[in-house]
């Protein structure tokens, strides 16, 4: 299995998750948050949403550079807006991985504000750190659900929401 092919099939076994996950979010809970550090749980569902993106602007840029382009956060109104974003970002990424077999994923990547370089990674490890961010914060919204009362679905399998 090619890298391209490899990053498609993970990225499509957690798109199942990750879209379970982000169905949970109540739209009325959206500004809350566990404390005044952390994100917001629209911050952290809509930067979930949009970390399939990262994907087609790691295999078709050399570098994302904050002050050059800086940050928009979607507006997201609701858990229906939510999911649709998304189903955006994650069609991005399966656009860009369908074409992407011929980059060369060990050319680096760089994240930076201006001078200031945070990173330089090659493009394959910029990929798989996107996905496993989706992982990861996923798992963070978990918690936040958690706290909220919320029901959590099982990712890997079932949940103690849903056992039993």
């Amino acid at each position: 299995m090619t890298p391209i092919q490899t990053f498609t099939k993970e990225l499509e076994q957690e798109a199942v998750a990750t879209r379970k996950m982000l169905a949970c979010v109540p739209s009325h809970k959206f500004e809350w948050q566990p404390h005044p550090k952390s994100m917001t749980v629209k911050r952290l569902a809509a930067h979930i949403a949009e970390l399939p993106t990262w994907i087609g602007m790691v295999l078709t840029t050399d570098e994302l550079d904050f002050e050059k382009n800086p940050y928009q956060v979607e507006d997201i109104k609701n858990t229906e807006e939510l999911l649709a974003y998304f189903e955006r970002s994650l069609e991005d990424a399966r656009k860009h991985l369908a074409m992407g077999e011929g980059v060369d994923l060990d050319r680096p990547w760089s994240l930076r504000s201006g001078a200031t370089i945070y990173s330089t990674e090659p493009k394959y490890d910029v990929i798989h750190m996107s996905l496993c961010q989706t992982i990861h914060h996923r798992a963070q919204l978990g918690v936040y659900l958690r706290l909220l009362d919320v029901k959590i679905p099982g990712c890997y399998g079932p949940s103690a929401d849903e056992s039993f």
